[in-house]
């Protein structure tokens, strides 16, 4: 018959109890030395070990032969408890248990002495879903026990236990146990039970546990279902989370206001009938990430493999302290009026995103704030020259000339329309980091002209604006050569820049503007162009 591996790998003495050394050394030691309490409370988050140290509490204080404040499991003691043969040790579930009448009967029976063992042992779980009178039922006899009796109380909510109670109790305080302990442990009972888990895998299973032993365990057996090599991404695709590498992509598209692409993260997650939410849970992770990055200017305070602490680092790059504060209020905003509108999950999952892209679409406190710090960078940036208006064009063999003139998209070494529109070649190099892309808010910029020059601004409507990263360069392609030559003086082109800057697009003191005039087959003159 199939135990399931959380079960069968419980741990059985102190020694077995992984992450929790605090309480088990003490533990080990009244149980040494004869001095144990009559009531403890053990309290934590799930999965971190109290029905197990409580369970293992009961076994040593009646073994018949405890070994350095562990049960032996040998005696008959022990083997009773491990079987529930006896009835000294009795667990109840006080969620289903909440009542007083159920309290009383059972301190009506604490008077009689335990059937086969030492002492009668109690094991209260979910304690904090007790009434309020049934706690004030067991004021007294947990005060004054008698001395065959021990109380043991669990619960994942301590604050809703009266004070009244817990100053009657030795209280142990279970914490979250840390990434390296949950992998070591998963690793061990991989090899046990012949499962092919990679490191990277044990690593992302137990992040997602959340400190919880029981609930690593389980989602281990989940992914085992398998057959397979255990991988990170396998453990992505089970637990519909998302690999790190793609919310650093967010996150720099949402930095580059790339709009197109966002659309199409949410919609892939729609298309797969993956959950919104846990996207939006995994983006706001990723940017506490980035506001620890920020801040410390370290990632030790963060589970990450070394891969994944040098993407975070470059991300964080991207953005300020304010603007992080901004996006995370964004997100967490966002998700709360996702789960109250579970219909409006795409919606408000779309409109978040741009806001996140353009701190103008926002009239809160920390968008204008975010606005305010991203001017500050940028005049601090060009007071000491890191940026400037325009850069002097450098002369090659093949530029010897204001306006470059092409009749093919082919004249132009590594040229960005080689992505075409609409294509899966453009989606995918777009996404992955491409070498060229058009700009999202191409349309942003050129009203910013207009505001300076009308008739710029209406030259560039007809035109096409794309980046290549590879040469830190935008190329703007026209068919109208009067319209280039007008656009290739010195004046227009830093407007342009300077609308560029306002739209807060990524330029540095070495990105270049060049116009390409692009002939036209059919032959017609200046004039007809203008």
């Amino acid at each position: 018959m199939h135990q399931a591996l959380y079960r069968k790998y419980r741990p059985f003495v102190f020694d077995d109890v992984y992450g929790q050394e605090h309480i088990t050394s003490i533990l080990r030691h009244e149980a040494t030395h004869n001095s144990t309490s009559h009531a403890y409370l053990f309290a934590g988050s799930r999965g971190t070990g109290k029905t197990t140290c409580a369970k293992i509490l009961a076994k040593v204080v009646n073994c018949l032969n405890p070994q350095n404040g562990n049960p032996c499991n040998e005696c008959k003691n022990c083997k009773a408890i491990d079987t529930g043969a006896t009835t000294d040790v009795i667990e109840m579930d006080a969620a289903t248990n909440t009542g007083v009448d159920y309290i009383r009967d059972l301190r009506d029976n604490v008077m009689y002495t335990p059937a086969m063992l030492k002492k009668r042992v109690y094991i209260i779980d979910e304690a904090h879903m007790l009434s309020d009178s049934a706690f004030n039922a067991l004021l007294k006899t947990i005060e004054e026990p008698p001395e065959h009796v021990l109380y043991i109380f669990a619960t994942t909510e301590p604050h809703k236990i009266p004070a009244t109670i817990i100053s009657r109790c030795q209280r142990f305080e279970f914490r979250r146990i840390s990434v390296k302990s949950l992998v070591e442990r998963l690793m061990y009972i991989a090899s046990k039970e012949n499962i092919d888990l990679t490191e990277e895998g044990a690593t992302l299973i137990a992040k997602a546990a959340q400190g919880g032993m029981r609930d690593a365990i389980s989602l281990m057996e989940l992914c085992a279902g398998s057959h397979t090599t255990i991988t990170g991404e396998l453990v992505n695709n089970i637990l519909g989370t998302s690999p790190y590498d793609k919310m650093c992509a967010v996150a720099k598209n949402i930095a580059e206001k790339r709009y197109s692409l966002l659309f199409d993260t949410i919609n892939d997650i729609v298309v797969s009938s993956k959950d919104i939410l846990v996207f939006f849970a995994d983006l706001t992770s990723f940017y506490r990430d980035m506001m620890v990055q920020k801040s410390s200017g370290s990632a030790k305070y963060l589970d990450l493999l070394p891969q994944e602490a040098k993407l975070l680092e470059d991300t964080s790059s991207l953005f300020n302290m304010a603007t992080l504060i901004y996006h995370a209020s964004l997100l967490d905003d966002a998700y709360s009026n996702m789960m109250r509108n579970p219909s409006s999950k795409r919606l408000i999952a779309e409109i978040t995103l741009m806001k996140m892209c353009d701190p103008k679409l926002s009239d809160s406190n920390d968008a204008i704030l975010s606005r305010l710090a991203s001017l500050e960078d940028k005049v601090t940036l060009l007071s000491k020259g890191v940026i400037t208006p325009i850069k002097e064009e450098i002369k090659s063999d093949n530029d010897t000339k204001p306006v470059r003139e092409v009749e093919s998209d082919e004249e132009i070494a590594d040229e960005p329309y080689e992505i075409k529109e609409n294509t899966e070649s453009q989606k995918s190099e777009t996404s992955e980091g491409g070498n060229s892309y058009k700009l999202d808010n191409w349309d942003d910029i050129i009203g910013k002209v207009e505001e300076r020059d009308a008739a710029v601004g209406s030259f560039l409507k007809s035109c096409d604006c794309i980046y290549s990263k590879k040469h830190d360069k935008f190329y703007i392609f026209t068919t109208a050569k009067l319209m280039a030559t007008m656009l290739a003086m010195d004046k227009n082109k830093k407007s342009i820049f300077d609308a560029m800057l306002c739209c807060d697009i990524n330029i540095n003191s070495i990105t270049q503007i060049e116009i390409v005039f692009k002939k036209s087959k059919s032959e017609r003159s200046d004039l007809d162009e203008f």
